[in-house]
């Protein structure tokens, strides 16, 4: 028999060209702390980070103030706090300053960060820090009263409360606060024990010992666990991926390597708007573009999309991320329709399925590319992402990005052939070590290496995948799987729609029904009726692909990033149905 090619195990290795290497060099750094600490050190005099606020107030650090701080913030966790490494530490806030001063600073102590999205409620509070034991929280002021409520049966012994306004300019931090506090009132009284501020906290890290953190750090390895983030909320209790070192390592040289020469060292500004606590923003913005030498800018919140106005127009921004709900809103927004960033290179999609019809748009108001990837939580994240060295095949998530090795399997666990649908399983560097404290939850998704992640994709000729959807969304119609991606973007393309999701309802006849759930641009409100959408639809899709119904609605139910929520929609649909 003639031997097998690589390139028939892994056609992708073609789209590589001289672009992408096959295979990556060894990580030049043992743990993100030394990663931070060597690249803070070549980029010492630029800027690493802005944030700015709806109104145009900004601070910034440079790269040698964030390597100061978080020195500082690492003595104060192991020497005034009393932490050892692999204890826990929790950070709950938005983007802002002083975001990578406790993170690095938590990662140079010898610590696991844990981050937690600031809106969770008490009760979700509670079992996130419960479940992971973190013995300290660093939150933001706004939500400091929700964690008075939460801390009852958690191990927290010690909680750092910061501004968004930390390190901002004296003057202008001092206003910016006081109109949060006095004039828009978002700012609650809180009574929580045993609580310093930011910068008493850095104060005492200083008092502490001035010099160097390095010795915290110096047994770390690529073994090491870096990174409990959460993850499942949406299909159960959420679970804790266990993110080593080198899981984050591995995945940011796959991302470097696939944007070759897009990234110049040194000279690249970011927009991240997407929230830093969550694991795309967290290894694509943060750590990739940190590594790179990049300014960061920073917004707190991308709602309304209005918040980043003075972001975009004041700052030359490169490169900028995002997911479907947001790059949609931007393309609705005058402002940035009339004006668009102009230096921007590429920006890159995720944490959603892209729809066709705004990256198109996108792509033609910006000039630059609008890649999508894909990835999950448990691979750090980054899987697969569209080359932006060559084509581009739409609608496709690209190809594996190096070291990731990628089958399809069926129901049965067989490969399925090329061109047919199965679940998409991964193994590569960047693959999580398990679900913390859940050796049955990980044995169900991480089966010989391999993790199994629930999505449905198809794989073409030359390697190029595309995701057909969700197992758990598919909705069968008369035995006929029917993918809600599809129906969403065959939606989007109506002049009308300004954002749409669909599910499957309980149907008498043909087992589950097509709802779909859209939200009309203003101005064409009380003028398209759901006859017309259902006729738009007719002109795209199979019969049983149209929709039953369309559901007008002012709003979709979304996460912090701005997935949309099918899983609401799906329990408001069965309350509905049990209320008749």
């Amino acid at each position: 028999m003639p031997a097998v090619t690589p390139y028939e195990l892994k056609p992708w290795l073609s789209q590589y060209g001289a672009a992408v290497p096959a295979e990556l060099p060894r990580l030049a750094h043992a743990s993100l702390a030394a990663m931070a600490d060597a690249a803070a050190e070549r980029h010492a005099e630029r800027v690493a980070f802005s944030c700015v606020l709806p109104n145009g107030m900004f601070g910034r650090l440079s790269y040698a103030q964030v390597r100061q701080l978080s020195d500082a913030f690492a003595h104060y966790l192991r020497r005034v706090v009393g932490l050892q490494a692999g204890d826990r530490v929790a950070l709950q806030m938005p983007n802002c300053l002083a975001w990578p001063v406790a993170l690095l600073g938590v990662l140079k102590a010898g610590c696991v960060a844990v981050n937690t999205n600031p809106l969770y409620t008490p009760r979700e509070m509670t079992h996130q820090f419960a479940d992971s034991g973190a013995k300290v929280v660093v939150i933001v002021d706004l939500f400091a009263d929700q964690l008075e409520k939460a801390l009852a049966g958690t191990q927290v012994q010690q909680v750092v409360v910061v501004r968004v306004t930390d390190f901002f300019p004296p003057l202008v931090g001092a206003i910016a606060h006081a109109v949060m506090k006095y004039w828009n009132r978002v700012v609650p009284a809180h009574a929580l024990p045993k609580v310093h501020t930011l910068q008493q906290a850095l104060a005492a890290g200083r008092a502490a010992d001035a010099g160097s953190a390095r010795g915290y750090w110096a047994e770390l390895g690529h073994d090491s666990l870096a990174l409990l983030q959460y993850t499942g909320g949406t299909t159960g209790v959420a679970k804790g991926a266990e993110l080593t070192h080198g899981n984050l390592l591995w995945n940011l040289a796959q991302m470097r390597a696939m944007a070759g020469s897009r990234i110049d060292e040194g000279s690249e500004v970011v927009l991240t708007a997407l929230p830093l606590y969550h694991i795309f923003a967290f290894t694509v913005n943060f750590l990739c573009m940190f590594e790179a030498g990049a300014r960061n800018v920073l917004v707190p919140s991308p709602r309304p999309v209005q918040s980043l106005q003075r972001a975009i127009e004041n700052e030359k921004i490169t490169w900028m991320t995002g997911v479907n709900t947001l790059f949609n809103a931007l393309l609705n927004e005058e402002w940035f329709t009339a004006y668009p960033p102009k230096h921007l290179k590429a920006a890159g999609g995720g944490g959603a399925a892209m729809h066709h019809a705004v990256v198109e748009r996108f792509e033609q108001v910006t000039g630059a590319p609008l890649a999508e990837g894909y990835g999950l939580t448990e691979c750090s994240p980054v899987v697969c992402f569209q080359p932006l060295h060559g084509p581009r095949v739409k609608d496709s998530i690209g190809i594996p990005v190096p070291g990731t090795e990628i089958t399809l399997i069926d129901d049965a666990g067989q490969p399925v052939p090329t061109g047919q649908p199965g679940e998409l399983c991964v193994r590569g560097p960047q693959v999580m070590r398990g679900y913390w404290q859940r050796p049955e939850a990980t044995a169900e998704v991480l089966r010989d290496g391999w993790l199994r992640t629930g999505d449905v994709a198809v794989m073409d000729a030359q390697g190029t995948f595309r995701i057909v959807d969700r197992k758990k969304d598919l909705v069968l119609v008369s035995g006929f799987n029917v993918y809600p991606n599809e129906i969403e973007d065959a939606l989007a393309r109506h002049d009308a729609v300004m954002e749409a999701a669909v599910i499957g309802v309980a149907d008498v006849k043909t087992g589950e029904a097509v709802h779909a759930y859209v939200v009309l641009r203003e101005d064409t409100v009380g003028k398209v009726s759901e006859a017309d959408l259902l006729a738009h639809c007719r002109t795209l899709l199979t019969g049983y692909k149209v929709p039953a119904r369309v559901h007008f609605r002012t709003e979709l139910p979304k996460t912090p990033i701005g997935k949309i929520l099918r899983k609401d929609l799906r329990a408001q649909a069965q309350a509905a149905a049990s209320a008749r």
